[in-house]
């Protein structure tokens, strides 16, 4: 078992920046790989970004290339979510995901159903 727990989460005005971190506990850490996803209302959860077991590898969406970092730190148990140059179109609640193994990453990646464990969820807000 793993337990997921974002944080991070808040109100911004577009053009604003937010990091989102999410800690794990219970299964090792350094064997799964760590996602971000997004759901809107009326909206299917959407792949925002994941980084493999030992952070060498990376894969993003299209709509938040080059504005989002997503980076993992061992001493902490911990991934991060840095979020740049935000816009309206990125409010949602952000979820953090764990998947075994943990690499090498491929598109598969991008489906929230290869996902085992989730967090609870953090919303973000963005204002125009």
């Amino acid at each position: 078992q793993v337990q997921l727990a974002e944080s991070g989460g808040g109100l911004v005005q577009a053009g604003g920046s937010l990091r989102l971190s999410c800690v794990a506990s219970g299964r090792t850490f350094n064997n799964l790989a760590m996602g971000w996803f997004r759901q809107a209302p009326g909206k299917e959860r959407e792949f925002v970004a994941v980084v493999s077991w030992n952070g060498g590898s990376t894969l993003y969406a299209d709509s938040v290339k080059g504005r989002f970092t997503i980076s993992r730190d061992e001493s902490k148990n911990a991934v991060s979510l840095q979020m740049n140059s935000l816009n309206p179109s990125d409010t949602a609640v952000y979820y953090c995901g764990a998947a075994f193994p943990g690499g090498p990453i491929t598109r598969h990646y991008r489906d929230y159903t290869r996902y085992e464990y989730w967090g609870q969820g953090a919303q973000v807000t963005v204002s125009s």
